[in-house]
């Protein structure tokens, strides 16, 4: 990657960056009013209450001088607290990048094995035949919310083996891990199967069969 490269995505980074955090004002929402909302729902707000929050969150200084504020504390590696709850917003960061990284662990398993499964037959005849691939095109074509809600229907509320929702232990990581993998090791699998038929028809193949070399050796 060259510097303009990295100086572009940095600086598109950034920009994301900073829209987001002005969005509110940007869209000409009261900042104040959606935290009260979020902290209690649709009760009545009145002028004295959002003055309050505005206060409490340095929302009445203004968004630059809020935003400027908030990256001087990310520079010193704090992450600022949730305008709702309150909590520390970095250890929340923290354990969710921790779970995102198991599950796509997990994912990637569930993708290089489906990948080797669909790859199987072609690497057992070990020869330049072209595989149709109509099971894995309907595998990947298949969008990963679908298939989430089909496998948290049947087997989590109908079925009971696996929990809907929360990440208590690794059976909570089997119906994500699967509606993330099996589309993704589709693709592999069809990708693999497009480049098999050109690599067993190389030269060194047809020789090594010539010279009674096993299928299997071949395959490997």
């Amino acid at each position: 990657m060259n510097v303009s490269v990295a100086v572009g995505r940095v600086g598109a980074a950034a920009g994301l960056l900073v829209l987001t955090a002005l969005l509110p004002w940007l869209t000409r929402t009261d900042p104040a009013l959606t935290v009260l909302h979020a902290r209690y729902g649709d009760a009545p707000t009145t002028p004295k209450q959002l003055a309050e929050v505005r206060g409490q969150l340095g929302l009445d200084q203004g968004p630059f001088t809020f935003l400027g504020q908030w990256l001087r504390g990310l520079a010193h590696g704090d992450l600022g607290a949730s305008w709702v709850t309150g909590a520390d917003v970095a250890s929340d960061v923290g354990s969710s990048f921790w779970v995102s990284v198991s599950l796509m662990a997990y994912a990637m398993v569930v993708a290089v094995v489906l990948a080797v499964a669909l790859c199987v037959p072609m690497l057992r005849r070990a020869r330049p035949e072209p595989a149709h691939g109509v099971g894995a095109g309907i595998l990947a074509a298949l969008p990963e919310f679908l298939l989430a809600s089909v496998l948290a229907t049947l087997f989590a509320v109908h079925l009971g083996w696996f929990p809907a929702q929360g990440w208590a232990s690794p059976a909570s990581a089997v119906l994500p891990a699967l509606a993330l993998g099996i589309p993704a090791g589709a693709v592999l699998g069809r990708l693999g199967q497009d480049a098999l038929p050109a690599a067993f028809a190389e030269p060194w193949v047809r020789t090594a069969r010539a010279n009674g070399m096993p299928r299997s050796r071949i395959a490997r």
